[in-house]
C-alpha cells in the first residue's frame, strides 16, 4: 500500500495554481520534495493535511481520503513545520503531559527518550530555545504518537550541520519499519539526497519530476564539451544544456552516450536547477 497517494491535485490563488498534481509515496519510503521559493511545497503539504481545501482532485493517506479522515489520521501524522507551534511558557515536560491528552497512542517513555537523545532540557521554556532546539522537539513530538507517516515542511533549514545530521539519522532509522514514511521538503538539497528514496521536483506549482533517487542518478550525468562535439551526439540523448562562450555543459542520459564520451556523476541540485532553468 501505498502511505500518500495525490491525485489530480489542484489549488488555484491569485498569480498561483498548483496545477493537477500526481504523487505517490510507496510505503516504508522517504519522498523529497525539492523546489524554490513559490514552487508550491507548502501548499502542497497544507493540501494533505486539510488545512487548505483543495480546488479538485484527491488526497489519500494510508488508504483513507485525507478530507473525509483527517480526525482519525491525526493519530497516524508526524507533522513537523518550519514554525513548531508551542506555546512559549510550556517547558518539554509540560508539552509532554499535554500530548498525553492530545494523542491516543502517546508514548511517554520513547518521548522522553527522544528528549535525551536530542539533549533537550525538560524545564526550559519553550521561548528560550533556539531555532534547532525547537525543530529537534518538534521532531520528538511527531515520532512519540506511534505516527506510521510524518510531513515535515522544512524541518532542517536553520539547523547547524551537527544537528542537521542527527534528525537525519533519526528520520532514517524511522524508515526501517517498513510500515514507516516520510514526505519531507527543503531547501537543504543535499540533505534529501542523503536521505531519500524518491524525489519530487516542484517549478511553479508544475511537477516537473518524481522519480527514485538512485534511478535518477544511475540514469543521468553530467557532460563538458564543445557545441560541435555536443551536436555530434544523439540529440535524445541530451536531457538538458547551458551553452556560454566557453563551452557546453549538458545533462545526458548516459545508455544514450556513446562510451568515448567522458560522463561524469550528477547531483540532485544540479539536475534540480537544470531542469528549472530548462522549464523557464
Amino acid at each position: 500500500m501505498n502511505a500518500l497517494e495525490i491525485k489530480n491535485l489542484t489549488k488555484s490563488f491569485d498569480g498561483f495554481q498548483l496545477d493537477h498534481l500526481n504523487l505517490a509515496l510507496p510505503s516504508g519510503c522517504i519522498m523529497g520534495l525539492i523546489g524554490e521559493n513559490g514552487a508550491g511545497k507548502s501548499t502542497t503539504i497544507r493540501l494533505i493535511l486539510d488545512i487548505l481545501h483543495r480546488d479538485s482532485g484527491t488526497v489519500t493517506i494510508l488508504g483513507k481520503d485525507n478530507q473525509e479522515n483527517i480526525h482519525l489520521l491525526k493519530e497516524e501524522i508526524g507533522v513537523v513545520m518550519d514554525e513548531v507551534g508551542i506555546p512559549e511558557c510550556l517547558t518539554a515536560h509540560q508539552v509532554g503531559n499535554v500530548m498525553k491528552h492530545t494523542f491516543q497512542n502517546w508514548d511517554c517513555a520513547e518521548y522522553n527518550r527522544l528528549l535525551g537523545k536530542l539533549s533537550l532540557p525538560e524545564g526550559k521554556p519553550f521561548k528560550d530555545f533556539s531555532r534547532g532546539m525547537k525543530m529537534k522537539l518538534g521532531i520528538a513530538i511527531a515520532m512519540s504518537h506511534r505516527a506510521k507517516l510524518l510531513i515535515l515542511d522544512e524541518a532542517t533549514s536553520g539547523l547547524d550541520p551537527v544537528v542537521r545530521d542527527e534528525v537525519l539519522e533519526m528520520l532514517s532509522d524511522f524508515t526501517r519499519d517498513e510500515n514507516h514514511s516520510i514526505l519531507i521538503s527543503s531547501h537543504i538539497v543535499s540533505d534529501l539526497e542523503k536521505l531519500c528514496d524518491y524525489i519530487a521536483f516542484l517549478h511553479r506549482g508544475k511537477l516537473l519530476l518524481c522519480e527514485e533517487k538512485d534511478l535518477l542518478l544511475a540514469q543521468y550525468g553530467i557532460v563538458h564539451c564543445t557545441a560541435e562535439q555536443l551536436d555530434r551526439l544523439d540529440p535524445s540523448a541530451v536531457a538538458y544544456q547551458r551553452r556560454s562562450p566557453y563551452g557546453v555543459q549538458a545533462i545526458v542520459r548516459r545508455s544514450c552516450v556513446p562510451p568515448e564520451v567522458s560522463v561524469s556523476p550528477i547531483s540532485i541540485e544540479e539536475l534540480f536547477i537544470f531542469m528549472v532553468k530548462e522549464a523557464q
